[in-house]
């Protein structure tokens, strides 16, 4: 009986509390959502079995959870996977910056610029976006937050999950958890969030224009793109340098011609087991005691601001150019400078296609929908140079 007893009470049923059973929940929701709703489910699909995971109890001298840490550079150089587990090995991914990197390289490898090249004033759309990093993270001092953990807040607005990982690993890493799982759940609700801004935003007779196809760009300028665009952009903001960098090796890979294998693997491959491991590691560092805290309830609230900020920023901005053009440019295409990549511009297409079933806004809505990606590093770099310490 004494070793029933003994047993029944290291069972996690006997140690389960209510925030483990809540973020439990939480974690069945985002696999639901992606399951039946289709929202974003190469994300919250391992998000979601992450966080059930991270919050399966266990005894406090068993090394499980993504926090029963491990030095990886110890005195002397040598490294130690004493008191580690497999899930904090994962979670070093996370932690220090690994993953976010090797996502962008996956992204460059399947973008075409082309749509961006052929029509270079979208590129403001996308830069009108980042409102919302910088009004978020006006917002996040307001609530008391310090300047590192506001920037790291802030770059939610951009609507970018690896990019907010990347610089809150650096910044605000007692963050990280909060952050990344409210920069992918607004991701994944982008269909639900953006079309209500879009058409209050917008009169019907702008929803209707139709704008002109866009021009062939050329092989030369598509190779040449992202050499020189990293050159500009990381002399700009040098601390966006590796997210950069990766991104337009990954788009190299892919112009290039010779090199299709490697950018294969990039965009299929890679970016699949990276995603995985990201996606489970982020959920898994949700566990209850870490994550239940009323940072994090703020964090969500300024992170739906943010992304409201950002689409409307684009939208208006969209509207604010058209006073100049001769040719007008839909301003639905401007929410798509927020940069979840394709998502924003499908929904400015779905929400065109309301109007006009053949309407086809999806090419013009790529344009600012890469740039954001781009804007939003460039965001974090800026950032992350003036907070380092």
């Amino acid at each position: 009986m004494d070793i029933l007893v003994n047993f029944l009470k290291h069972t996690g049923f006997a140690q389960m509390e209510l925030g483990n059973a809540l973020m439990i929940v939480i974690g069945c929701v985002f696999i639901g959502l992606a399951i039946r709703k289709d929202y974003e489910p190469l994300l919250l699909v391992p998000i979601g079995m992450g966080v059930i995971v991270g919050n399966i109890p266990y005894v406090a001298t068993m090394s499980l959870g993504v926090y029963d840490s491990w030095l990886p550079i110890a005195e002397g150089g040598k490294g130690s996977l004493q008191g580690a587990s497999v899930l904090s090995i994962i979670y070093f991914g996370v932690k220090y910056g690994l993953f976010p990197p090797l996502i962008f390289l996956g992204i460059g490898a399947m973008t075409d610029f082309s749509t961006m090249l052929s029509n270079p004033k979208l590129v403001l759309l996308g830069a009108a976006a980042q409102i919302g990093v910088f009004l978020t993270l006006l917002g996040a001092l307001f609530l008391g937050f310090t300047p590192e953990e506001a920037a790291s807040i802030g770059i939610i607005g951009g609507a970018d999950g690896p990019t907010a990982i990347f610089l809150s690993s650096q910044l605000a890493p007692d963050l990280l958890g909060a952050i990344a799982i409210s920069a992918y759940s607004y991701m994944a609700l982008v269909p639900v969030i953006q079309p209500p801004i879009m058409k209050l935003l917008t009169t019907r007779e702008e929803r209707l224009i139709r704008m002109a196809p866009p021009r062939e760009v050329s092989r030369r300028e598509r190779m040449i793109f992202p050499v020189a665009a990293f050159l500009i952009c990381a002399l700009i903001a040098p601390g966006a340098l590796t997210l950069l960098g990766m991104l337009f090796f990954g788009n190299l890979l892919k112009e290039s011609g010779v090199t299709e294998r490697l950018a294969g693997t990039a965009r299929t491959a890679l970016i699949d087991i990276v995603t995985i491991m990201l996606g489970f590691a982020v959920g898994a560092s949700t566990q209850a005691s870490m994550f239940l805290r009323t940072d994090s309830l703020k964090i969500f609230a300024l992170g739906a601001a943010s992304f409201a900020v950002a689409t409307a920023g684009g939208v208006l901005f969209a509207k604010l150019m058209n006073l100049f053009l001769t040719e007008k440019i839909n301003p639905l295409i401007g929410a798509a400078g927020v940069s979840a990549v394709p998502d924003s511009a499908r929904v400015a297409q779905m929400v065109g296609q309301q109007e006009d079933p053949h309407n086809m806004l999806l090419m013009h809505a790529m344009a600012p929908n890469v740039a954001g990606v781009i804007g939003s590093a460039i965001a974090a770099g800026v950032l992350w140079s003036v907070l380092a310490k």
